[in-house]
């Protein structure tokens, strides 16, 4: 940060900002960036954050790897072998059980009991009940029509006459001197109300806006201003911190690097590279070859021991059930097997090749 003016500029502020930004700005700056405040903090958190993430990937991460395959075992699977054999087939046995010993018998006796039964409720209920019934309601409905004007005689029109010629007139004059008192005391409560506006208009509300107009929003200006310059100055600290940090973390890097990686990468391309390509072709590559010469011989051995049994099970089936009908007849031939052997290049070392193929002559 240049807290020096060039030579051709003019001393005056930047536009938009005042005298009273510059007084700021500039004090906060100076003592944020000469006390160092910034820069051991920015430090110690990108070391947490390094150090954070290789704990997430060396420790945390496989621990919860561990943990999820058991719970997997201790929680999942048995629960799963659980239900796939032991609910599941005592769920199907247990329905087998309720259709051999609930719905059988259910629908048998629906459609052995209950259905005859309701046949015959239904025949007694057209053939018997429905005449009484019509009869019934007949004799019902003469009694409620006698009722019911025995009812509009006595009860509705006189209800109607004292209705129209007493109720009315008084409920006209309740509800007119009603109205007179709603009124009046609307008035009075209104004109009370007014009053009181007034009296807390004038002595609450004006001296609260004069403070908040003329002092309150001042001030917050003034603390605004002094805020965000002082959180501009912080910024600006922290950004030089993080180049300053990472300025620290490369030159332990490189360090790091030619201390201890460049020694271990010249130890294993000096030492060690010469050291197992010395073991792969005095050690290993014999011991290859010599292993796939046995497993030839083997395969060699286990092809003769096949072609024996089946000779000698193909003489038994002849000695025992003669020749099959329409076989050429062998006049005392021995099957003779001659050895054919196959290439030896990478054509040859496929799984279940063999070296040597007995033929029949």
């Amino acid at each position: 940060m240049d807290l020096e003016k060039p030579a051709g500029r003019p001393a005056a502020a930047p536009a938009g900002e005042g005298c009273l930004v510059v007084a700021v700005r500039v004090p906060v700056r100076i003592v944020v960036l000469v006390l160092v405040l910034v820069v051991p903090v920015r430090m110690v958190w990108d070391a947490l954050a390094v150090a954070g993430r290789f704990l997430n990937d060396t420790v945390l991460r496989p621990l919860g790897r561990a943990l999820l395959w058991m719970g997997r075992a201790v929680f999942v699977w048995p629960f799963v072998g659980l239900w796939r054999y032991v609910l599941v087939p005592l769920g199907l046995a247990l329905a087998w059980l309720g259709r051999v010993l609930v719905v059988l018998p259910a629908v048998a006796l629906h459609r052995y009991v209950l259905v005859p039964l309701g046949h015959a409720a239904g025949w007694l209920y057209a053939r018997v009940l429905t005449p009484v019934g019509r009869a019934l309601a007949a004799v019902g409905g003469a009694v409620w029509a006698g009722v019911v004007w025995l009812g509009r005689c006595l009860v509705v029109v006189p209800s109607v006459w004292l209705y129209r010629w007493v109720l009315t007139p008084v409920g006209r004059a309740v509800a007119w001197c009603a109205g007179g008192l709603v009124w009046l005391v609307t008035t009075v409560v209104s004109w009370v109300g007014r009053g009181l506006y007034w009296t807390a208009r004038i002595l609450l509300v004006l001296p609260a806006l004069a403070v908040w107009r003329w002092v309150l929003v001042p001030v917050g200006r003034v603390l605004a201003v002094v805020a965000r310059e002082v959180g501009d100055a912080l910024g600006h600290a922290w950004r030089i911190a993080g180049h300053v940090s990472l300025a620290v973390g490369r030159f332990l890097g490189t360090v790091l690097r030619w201390v201890l990686v460049e020694p271990v990468r010249g130890v294993y391309r000096s030492v060690l590279t010469p050291v197992g390509h010395v073991v792969r072709d005095a050690v290993l590559r014999p011991a290859a070859e010599a292993a796939r010469a046995v497993g030839r011989a083997t395969r060699q051995a286990l092809a003769a021991a096949r072609a024996s049994v089946r000779e000698t099970r193909a003489g038994i089936r002849r000695a025992l059930l003669g020749e099959p009908a329409g076989a050429p007849a062998r006049a005392g031939r021995k099957p003779q097997f001659t050895h054919r052997r196959e290439p030896t290049g990478p054509e040859a070392r496929t799984l279940g090749s063999s070296t040597t193929a007995l033929t029949k002559d």
